[in-house]
């Protein structure tokens, strides 16, 4: 069915298909569609080949059950006898409090960019209605979101209403991400039994330990093998992503918010609507639903469009410390180098001279500032460059005018405060006083200096929320993180070409649902190219490499301790949106050239990396990453063979490359500035000529490594000959 004119398919199997993905749905019964099929594509069916489908795939009944076979539903209830993690939660102040769910409405809508079905259900008995929104977009990603309405006469407290997705049997071990602050999304593996394995996020943020991407797959799946499920649930507070699976052989993939008691109570007649939950299939490993994903977040109309700038980011440059006449200077050196946008960090405004004193209060500080930011951003605009400032709306020092003039607009309550956290409390910006004041103050600053970038931080997790409302003080996290979502829009309105950063010191806020509103994430506090290799590779899961902030930061990192060269940190910092956050003002003149030339290398590739599909290889030596970009059409590519450790072999293990068509032909070479490695002993023949070699050899021969000594890294540039 082409164009957007719905059509109903009620009382019918419905199979989406894109890309290589197939979902079978089964809409005949009276309750909510069981989902028959999530995975390869199964073809071109007919009606009636996916009723046979449906019928032959209804499973036996098992001993000691109830007299219905157990059948995964878009929404697990417990009236239907599910007894698992995953069921609904809520009711009425009557004290209704079981829905069984009769569908009353499908409506099946098919354009080019997606497949979308809207399903309609009601419960006469508890009184609410729901609405459920499935769609598998042109590059095979599901998306499904539910919608709560209360139909009944007296108030309706939701407590959970998750979005699930099934995975067969033959998933039997789980991926998902750990971490804290500085050292985020570490990969960890399980197997997938029986039970739930529930990742709760209670940060009122996504949180630096976020799953980010929950993956089921088949045994041993890798980077570019395996069968692979992965879920991702685009929300920015509270919430839970979870694999469960059952002795009956009901297994699935989801996402919930959390939901504190009394936080989301429905008046009649209102709605709530759950986060989007994102879900991705592949034959061909984590590689193979990263590029769904990828594919996805690149398709949004908000998407940036423009080459992403290099950016010169003044915090590990100067701190606290600003003057005119360093930060101008700074801005010099950048311009020197190639820096295309200049973002002024933490200490421009109010009292602000260390972190203990003067957040909230976002008027520039006329004590360093006394002709405003003008003369800065003056300079920095003389220099070519574009301008970007820090700010942390949704935060808070007690020693500030605004907690003082403002104790009651504190997210808290009303006779105690939660602990301070690097000596910031939460403001309540669903208070309508402190979102209008918020508003006035972003959009003057964005206003009186033509602000083209904003670096938004929120640096500490939202602790025992209590929001003001006119009944009292109620769990506040939910309506904390719609206000924050609706001031970052409402904002984005009033200045269209205004970009924005989300930061959460470092990568604590990272999620479709901030991205939505936002042009580029924080991806960590830590610049220490070691600990980037890992942190960078999975942030670029869920997301494109042109959204995650790398920078080339100090030959000491602050946040380690740990010295690396200066091609180890830009060769690490090229793979995304490259930046510089070092005093660049007092490092020599071989250094300044060393660092132009990655500017420029950075300039004359990001096209590729930022259109790219990305490549990961599993190497058997773990002391060796070697990951790439390859063009969408298969013509160029640009890899990084990176040793991490001392290789475990001398001379390493050959490396292999993917992702190039094996019956092409490819010049191979590496290239400056990444080709001055510190080989210990000779280096292989191909290293300093290059070589032009048939794909297939490029992917299951390979290529011989010289020995390298710890981090360090060399770039090989493929083209099709």
């Amino acid at each position: 069915m082409d164009g957007e004119t719905a059509v109903s398919v009620l009382g019918m199997p419905v199979l989406l298909r894109a890309e290589g993905t197939s979902l079978l749905l089964d809409l005949r019964g009276n309750g909510l569609p069981t989902v028959v099929h999530w995975g390869a594509d199964l073809g071109a069916l007919d009606d009636d080949a996916c009723a046979r489908v449906c019928d032959a795939s209804v499973p036996a009944i098992p001993s000691n059950s109830v007299d219905e076979p157990r059948l995964v539903t878009l929404l697990p209830q417990r009236a239907m006898g599910y007894s698992g993690h995953a069921a609904a939660q809520g009711h009425a102040s009557d004290g209704r409090w079981s829905a069984l769910f009769a569908v009353t409405g499908a409506d099946l809508c098919t354009t080019e960019a997606a497949s979308t079905l809207t399903l309609r259900a009601h419960d006469h008995v508890s009184g609410v209605r729901l609405t459920s929104v499935l769609a598998l977009s042109r590059d095979g990603v599901v998306t499904l979101t539910h919608t709560l309405t209360n139909d009944g006469s007296t108030d309706y407290q939701v407590l959970r209403l998750p979005t699930v997705l099934p995975v067969p049997a033959r998933a039997t071990e789980l991926l998902d991400l750990t971490g804290r602050h500085m050292k985020e999304r570490i990969p960890q593996r399980l197997p997938f039994g029986h039970g739930a394995w529930v990742r709760e996020q209670h940060r009122g943020k996504t949180g630096h330990d976020a799953p980010l991407v929950l993956t089921a797959g088949t045994p041993a799946f890798g980077s570019r093998s395996g069968e692979v499920w992965a879920v991702h649930l685009a929300w920015s507070g509270n919430g839970s992503t979870f694999a469960e699976r059952t002795p009956e052989g009901w297994s699935c993939l989801g996402g919930t918010e959390l939901l504190e008691p009394g936080e989301l109570m429905l008046a009649p007649g209102a709605s709530y609507s759950t986060p989007v939950l994102h879900a991705a299939w592949s034959d061909c490993g984590t590689d193979g639903a990263s590029e769904r994903f990828v594919a996805s977040v690149r398709s949004r109309a908000s998407h940036p469009t423009t080459p992403r700038p290099v950016v010169l980011n003044t915090w590990e440059a100067v701190y606290f410390n600003h003057d005119l006449a360093t930060l101008a200077r700074l801005a010099d050196v950048g311009a020197e180098v190639g820096v295309e946008l200049f973002v002024l960090d933490d200490g421009w405004f109010g009292s602000r001279r260390s972190d203990a004193a003067g957040l909230g209060d976002w008027h520039v500080s006329a004590d360093v500032w006394p002709e405003g930011l003008h003369p800065l951003v003056d300079h920095v605009r003389a220099r070519g460059m574009r301008f970007g400032l820090w700010v942390e709306p949704e935060m808070v020092n007690p020693d500030s005018d605004l907690a003082r003039s403002h104790p009651e607009w504190l997210l808290a309550h009303e006779h105690r405060l939660p602990p301070t956290a690097r000596n910031q409390q939460v403001l309540d910006v669903a208070n309508p006083e402190v979102f209008d004041h918020l508003l006035e103050r972003l959009d003057a600053l964005v206003g009186e200096y033509d602000v083209d970038y904003l670096k938004w931080d929120h640096n500490r997790d939202v602790v025992d929320a209590a929001h003001l409302t006119h009944e009292g003080r109620v769990p506040g996290v939910h309506a904390q993180t719609a206000s924050v979502y609706r001031l970052l829009d409402t904002l984005r309105a009033r200045h269209p070409g205004l970009e924005i950063e989300t930061c959460a010191g470092g990568g604590g806020r990272i999620d479709l649902g901030i991205l939505e509103r936002t042009d580029r994430v924080w991806a960590s506090d830590s610049n220490d190219p070691l600990e980037r290799q890992s942190i960078q590779r999975w942030t670029t899961y869920l997301l494109p490499p042109e959204l995650v902030g790398c920078h080339v930061g100090p030959e000491v990192a602050h946040t380690t301790g740990r010295a690396a060269s200066l091609d180890f940190r830009a060769g690490t910092a090229v793979f995304g949106h490259l930046g510089i956050e070092w005093d660049i003002t007092r490092i020599s003149t071989a250094e300044v050239a060393r660092l132009s030339q990655w500017v420029a290398f950075y300039k004359e590739h990001r096209h590729l990396l930022h259109s790219g599909n990305a490549v990961n290889l599993d190497v058997p030596d773990a002391s060796a990453r070697v990951h790439g970009v390859v063009s969408r059409d298969g013509e160029r590519a640009l890899f990084a063979y990176v040793q991490l450790d001392t290789p475990t072999e001398a001379p390493p293990v050959p490396f292999r490359l993917a992702g190039l068509e094996d019956d092409a032909t490819y010049s191979v070479r590496v290239v400056p500035p990444g080709d001055a490695p510190l080989v210990i002993g000779g280096r292989p023949g191909w290293f300093d000529r290059g070589a032009v070699l048939p794909g297939s050899s490029l992917q299951e021969v390979g290529l011989p490594v010289p020995p390298l000594g710890p981090q360090q890294l060399f770039l090989v540039e493929v083209a099709r000959a």
